[in-house]
C-alpha cells in the first residue's frame, strides 16, 4: 500500500509540474491545449473509495489553478471527471475480475478499452473545463473545436507517457 501511495505521489508531482510549467505553453492557436495531468487521476487504483478519488481530484485541479490563475475551473473540470470515472469504471469493469488496487494502465487492461477510457473521459473533463471558462453559448462551435482539438491533442500525449513508461513484466 505504501508503495502504490508513494508512486501516485511522485506521478501528481511530475504531471502537475509538466501541466504547469511545460504544457501550459503549448499550445495550437489556441484551439488545441493538452491537459495530460488528467493521467494522475485517472491512474489511480480502481477500488479508491469515491471521498478519496474526490479529495484527490479537487486538490489536483486547485493546484492547477492557482497556477494558471483560474478560479476553480480545473477544480471542478476534475471533480467531474472523478465523477464520470467512477461512472465508466462502474459500467466497463467487473469488479470481482480485477483487484481492488489494479490501476487501469496499458498493462493490465486491453488497449482499447484503455484508448476508450483516456478519450471519453478526458473530452468529458475537456467539456466542463471548456464551458465553464467561456460560460457562454455565443461561440458555441469555437468551443466545441476547441473541445474536440484538446482532447485528441491530450489522448495522444497520455498515449505517448503511457507507451513510454510502460512496463513489459505486467502483461
Amino acid at each position: 500500500m505504501a508503495k502504490v501511495f508513494s508512486y501516485n505521489v511522485v506521478r501528481f508531482i511530475v504531471l502537475v509540474m509538466l501541466q504547469v510549467f511545460l504544457f501550459k505553453n503549448i499550445g495550437y492557436y489556441n484551439l488545441a491545449t493538452p491537459f495530460p495531468y488528467v493521467l494522475f487521476l485517472l491512474l489511480l487504483p480502481v477500488g479508491i473509495s469515491n471521498f478519496l478519488l474526490y479529495a484527490l481530484a479537487f486538490i489536483t485541479g486547485i493546484t492547477v489553478d492557482a497556477f494558471y490563475d483560474t478560479l476553480g475551473v480545473n477544480a471542478a473540470a476534475c471533480v467531474a471527471l472523478a465523477w464520470g470515472r467512477i461512472i465508466f469504471v462502474r459500467i466497463t469493469l467487473q469488479t470481482d475480475q480485477y483487484e481492488n488496487y489494479m490501476t487501469p494502465i496499458v498493462g493490465t487492461v486491453l488497449f482499447r478499452w484503455y484508448l476508450l477510457y483516456i478519450f471519453i473521459l478526458s473530452l468529458f473533463h475537456h467539456s466542463v473545463l471548456f464551458f465553464l471558462e467561456t460560460f457562454t453559448f455565443h461561440q458555441f462551435h469555437y468551443t466545441l473545436t476547441r473541445i474536440l482539438l484538446s482532447c485528441i491533442f491530450t489522448t495522444i500525449i497520455i498515449l505517448l507517457f503511457s507507451l513510454l513508461f510502460y512496463r513489459k513484466k505486467q502483461r
